[in-house]
């Protein structure tokens, strides 16, 4: 049924969003060295790395690690990644993973592949069962905020009271994190 739901929204949403695809495409390749999307290394279900798409917000020098843990991330930003950020239009490519069956919309954010903490964390405590997703329970309860073992017991949460009403439930909360552009790194 979550595959279903996944693969509807996603009809749906494709030909709203191409246009915003296509421009944010264009302004990167225009404002900065490299390629339009980065693909990451990030932990799937059952702890699998895939690749995962993003519009490319930082320059191409980037070290690979979490933005929280560079010295100065906005050192690193493109002429138009503060405002691709932002706007979370950095997240519209993950739309091929959820094509793909890497991502569902909603779920735990999937881990950089270097996250040790929060892999192991969220292994023990059975999480990486889960198919990770564009939004989950932990973003639109603080997103980029939030400490590590904090989102790990929203994913928890997640896990414990999964259900197609909770979907609808984070999907219609993310929609207003989004607009408000609430708890973004960055």
């Amino acid at each position: 049924m979550k595959r279903i739901f996944d693969l509807f929204i996603f009809l749906c949403l494709v030909p709203v969003l191409l246009v915003p695809i296509l421009v944010m495409a264009v302004l990167i390749k225009l404002t900065s060295r490299g390629p339009a999307l980065h693909w990451s290394d990030r932990v799937g279900v059952n702890n699998v790395i895939f690749k995962m798409p993003k519009f490319r917000t930082m320059r191409i020098d980037t070290p690979v690690v979490a933005t929280h843990l560079l010295k100065d991330p906005e050192a690193y930003l493109t002429p138009v990644g503060h405002f691709i950020r932002k706007t979370s239009f950095d997240e519209l490519p993950q739309l091929w993973s959820v094509l793909k069956g890497d991502m569902s919309f909603v779920g735990p954010r999937p881990a950089l592949f270097n996250q040790e903490d929060l892999i192991a964390l969220r292994t023990g405590k059975g999480i990486h069962q889960l198919t990770p997703g564009i939004t989950g329970w932990a973003q639109v309860n603080g997103r980029d905020d939030l400490p590590i073992p904090v989102k790990v017991e929203y994913d928890e949460y997640y896990l414990r009271n999964k259900s197609f009403f909770f979907d609808l439930k984070i999907l219609w909360n993310t929609f207003f994190k989004v607009i408000k552009k609430e708890g973004v790194a960055h």
